[in-house]
């Protein structure tokens, strides 16, 4: 990432508007990347009318005797810590004198940047308590950045734009989410970096769905995944997926339909077999929807994704979003997460649609792409289906790959690559989603027994043709 003189002369001017303002007014703390974020307001003009302190508590002890202890200097506690002790002090100290006046707010970060011999992974997360209007109770946002640039100088610039940007965007873009978003990533390489959680909580925010804001995060490309535990609550992706076992449907989910969950009862089943007790206990089932199919036109369909998050959630399944298309960019991105073995959920219809042409198009071919998929510990799973054409029942051992990719199927077999689930309720067998889908537009009522309770009220939006 270089600096242009473009990106230096737009960060510094939002820079010297935010000092312009008289209703603003904060400490920053920066750990583990210098003060690069304050730097850009000492840059600019009228840095007083900003900046009350600047600190980096960057020996140890010193960060401990402010902050108190944390398990990892990195992390989402210590910066709540940091965002706590500042926000508290800077409230003390000019509360009485400026507060009738003032939207007090302190900014924070504690990071890790690329250091000598270190081959990674880099990240920050970075947050700012900040009051909505003079003397209201704290509000704070928070987001977790991963570095992608092997540099430490480019690390560190690009950690101090974000900052202003996130400033910028939090104090006047935070009404409309698109642009508020947009902000955040102006002036950056998206090549350099990616948020992948951000959120926002206290006061103003109880009726805030952060669900909305990770959704735009992928839309807006400054994210290539985003994490909704079973609670609806969205997770940072590192922090769940962490030294766990996976197992990952990727589907539309609208209907979420009841083959869908024996599918992926089917394949943890199977897929616990060949993991340790200790694994299995740590086993997480991922339901990942790429953003395709959140579109309706152009514009994603808000009610459609929240009504299917939730029914997943009722049901204890933690939904992935991703802006991918290709299944070999799905399993580089979660081994960069877990060294964990993960088993990818596949029906024979969905394999066989791996083996068409339109995936050769890719750099170096489907043997590039096949070579991609399988790294690490990941493996299919596949479960049967049944031509209706033949009334044939297909399995992954009875599956007939097209005659030029017949030996990669043989071998992919072979080496324990594509592994067969065994057979579960034929008669889910028989109805895919979009006869489902069709039942359900038509009012007849057979189609809950194709669907959970769960998904009653997804489905329910699906009546008169609205599919």
């Amino acid at each position: 990432m270089s600096t242009s003189a473009q990106t230096i002369a737009a960060t510094q001017e939002k820079a010297f508007f935010i000092n312009m303002d008289k209703s603003r007014y904060g400490s920053f703390a920066e750990i583990g990347a210098g003060q690069e974020t304050a730097n850009w307001f000492f840059r600019s003009s009228g840095a007083a009318g900003t900046v009350a302190k600047t600190i980096s508590a960057y020996d140890m002890t010193v960060s401990d005797t402010l902050y108190g202890t944390a398990r990892r200097y990195v992390s989402e506690e210590r910066l709540l810590q940091m965002m706590d002790y500042e926000y508290k002090q800077l409230i003390n100290r000019l509360g009485e004198k400026r507060g009738k006046d003032t939207c007090f707010f302190a900014f924070c970060n504690t990071v890790k940047c690329k250091g000598y011999r270190d081959n990674g992974p880099w990240s920050a997360w970075v947050g700012v308590r900040f009051q909505l209007k003079p003397e209201a109770p704290p509000s704070d946002l928070v987001m977790h950045v991963r570095l992608l640039v092997p540099d430490h100088d480019l690390q560190m610039r690009l950690l101090g734009i974000l900052g202003v940007n996130m400033l910028y965007a939090l104090f006047y873009k935070r009404e409309r989410m698109e642009e508020f978003v947009g902000c955040i990533g102006e002036n950056v390489d998206s090549d350099s970096f990616e948020i992948d959680y951000m959120r926002f909580s206290g006061h103003g925010f109880n009726m805030f769905d952060n669900r909305i804001l990770a959704l735009q995060l992928v839309r807006s490309g400054l994210s290539e995944l985003t994490l909704f535990c079973p609670g609806g609550l969205v997770a940072q992706p590192s922090d769940l997926l962490y030294k766990r076992p996976i197992v990952l449907m990727r589907g539309s989910f609208m209907p979420l339909c009841n083959i869908h969950l024996e599918m992926m009862e089917s394949v943890r089943h199977k897929f616990c077999e060949s993991l340790s007790e200790g694994q299995r206990d740590k086993v997480v089932d991922l339901c990942e929807i790429s953003l395709s199919n959140l579109l309706r036109g152009s514009e994603v369909d808000l009610l459609s994704f929240l009504d299917r998050v939730d029914a997943l959630a009722a049901l204890g399944k933690t939904v992935m979003v991703t802006n991918i298309t290709h299944f070999h960019r799905i399993s580089t991105l979660l081994n960069q997460f877990t060294k964990e073995p993960i088993a990818i959920a596949l029906s024979i219809g969905l394999l066989n649609e791996l083996f068409k042409d339109k995936w050769a198009d890719t750099t170096g071919g489907i043997l590039a792409s096949m070579g991609h998929i399988f790294v690490n510990k990941t493996k299919f799973y596949v479960t049967p289906w049944i031509n209706r054409s033949t009334g044939e029942f297909v399995t992954a051992g009875t599956y007939r790959a097209p005659e030029k990719y017949r030996y990669l199927y043989q071998h992919l077999r072979e080496n324990g690559d594509v592994i067969e689930v065994p057979y579960f309720n034929q008669k889910l067998l028989f109805r895919t989603p979009r006869d489902i889908i069709r039942m359900i537009v038509s009012g007849d009522e057979q189609w809950k027994e194709y669907v959970p309770e769960a998904a009653y009220r997804m489905a329910e939006h699906l009546k008169g043709g609205e599919a």
